[in-house]
């Protein structure tokens, strides 16, 4: 039941994404804001996780992964009730950091549990297992979203967190038993500090970029921080025995392949939905829900490829897979920019379905890798690490979608958003996309063999 369980944090995320996705059009009439600005409702909680997952593994071994599992659920259910109560993109941002808290928390202490149950050799049914309630959100997410905003309104996309909530709670106080803190260092205050101001500034003077609200000397200083603290850490980090950010990781050379490979493809899980939102819903005139019925598609490939995902590791390899799969994935990324008012709905269906399959076979393998040749102890800074660099990609993503889109609008001179300009916000994510696979190709021909009960035919 772990995989599962933790699968219903997964589950709460990703439908909250897929749905404030959706429903930013909406948001923006109702907010008084542009569509491109409204992104800031997903980049905020993104650059908050990344912010604040760091603390995770810390706080899990000081209070009991348990503990701290049930009170991030309960925090994110009641600030998504914040955000269903907001009246301006201020307190929206504000609710969606807190949500933000709530999910750094979540997910990865979930993720630190079952790595302390699950044997290596049952690692990779582990994580293909564990999305499976996580995918349902990307399926469910679009057209329910789509279906409350347009026939209700934005509002209630985040009460449904509600009873999903409950659910995950009342799941881990029956089925998951009692842990008890284990002797934990002291926080590094100072370093939790550096990074999260790096990340902050970084992401966004990033963010801002893609909606022009700084003046470009503004930008240069925010920016300038970000990379003074992001080297001060990296000074401090060398100095101290037990860094928040534990840099010493990335000597094992799967974690560190899999880490920067993986979020050069985790662009694309950030920029997509919001690319596809704004294509379908600005630049097609359709309504959120007839978006959401098409969008989800790409959400039932991810599912049908859960099934198959281990086999076709096993006999090909993580490497290869990786590394082929990646140029897959950033070919149906492109493809979607391909898309016009009078593409045929089975065509677009049909893309999304094969693009979902070979990106959730990408993430399975990637997910899994990373924690291929750590040890138990290394678990809980290994999962912080990765939830941190992972939320970092999809953020960034995102705001790189918004930067491409407003390029394209300032070099062709435009006021207004236009087709060609939605066109090269999908080229640029999947050329980012494939160069993951240059990180994937120095990975070892046998890297994770060993996770394989039977070794795959050479």
């Amino acid at each position: 039941m772990i995989p599962f369980i933790v699968g219903c944090a997964l589950f709460m995320q990703m439908l909250d994404s897929t749905v404030v996705a959706t429903a930013l059009p909406a948001m923006a009439v109702s907010l008084g804001s542009s569509v491109v600005r409204m992104n800031v409702a997903i980049t905020s909680y993104l650059l908050a996780v990344a912010v604040f997952v760091p603390i995770s593994g810390w706080a899990a071994d000081r209070f009991g992964a348990k503990r701290v599992f049930i009170a991030a659920i309960l925090l994110f259910t009641l600030s998504s009730i914040a955000c269903a109560a907001s009246q301006s993109i201020a307190q929206l941002v504000v609710s969606r950091v807190v949500q933000g808290l709530a999910g750094a928390m979540m997910v990865p202490v979930g993720r630190i549990i079952l790595l302390r149950k699950i044997p290596k050799t049952e690692l990779l049914k582990a994580m293909a297992f564990l999305s499976l309630p996580a995918l349902l959100g990307p399926i469910i997410g679009p057209p329910l979203g789509g279906f409350l905003v347009t026939y209700a309104s934005w509002h209630w996309i985040f009460l449904i967190n509600i009873p999903v909530g409950i659910l995950g709670i009342g799941l881990i106080m029956y089925y998951i038993k009692d842990d008890y803190p284990v002797t934990a260092p002291r926080l590094d205050w100072i370093g939790f500090i550096l990074s999260a101001v790096s990340l902050a500034a970084l992401v966004s003077g990033f963010e801002a970029m893609g909606h022009q609200s700084m003046s470009w000397s503004e930008l240069s200083i925010l920016v300038g921080v970000g990379l003074a603290c992001g080297l001060l850490y990296i000074w401090h980090a060398k100095r101290v025995d037990y860094p928040i950010i534990d840099l010493s990781l990335l000597r094992t050379p799967t974690f560190a392949i899999s880490t920067l490979g993986g979020n050069l493809c985790r662009f694309g899980v950030g920029a997509s939905p919001f690319l596809l939102a704004i294509l379908l819903q600005v630049g097609f005139g359709l309504s959120p829900f007839s978006a959401g019925m098409i969008t989800f598609t790409s959400a039932v490939g991810a599912m049908i490829m859960k099934f198959v995902a281990s086999p076709i590791i096993q006999r090909f390899g993580f490497k290869r897979v990786l590394v082929v799969n990646a140029l897959l994935t950033a070919v149906f990324i492109a493809l979607c920019g391909l898309f016009r008012a009078d593409t045929p709905i089975w065509i677009m269906a049909a893309i999304l379905v094969i693009g979902g399959f070979f990106r959730s076979l990408q993430f399975t393998a990637v997910n899994t890798l990373t924690y291929a040749d750590l040890g138990s102890k290394d678990m809980s800074r290994a999962s912080s690490f990765a939830a941190m660099a992972q939320q970092l990609g999809i953020s960034l993503g995102v705001a790189c979608a918004a930067v491409t889109l407003n390029l394209s609008m300032s070099l062709r001179g435009g006021s207004e958003l236009a087709l060609v300009d939605i066109i090269w916000g999908f080229v640029a994510i999947g050329l980012i996309t494939a160069a993951s696979a240059i990180s994937f190709s120095r990975l070892p021909v046998d890297a994770g063999d060993h996770l394989n009960k039977n070794q795959r035919p050479r």
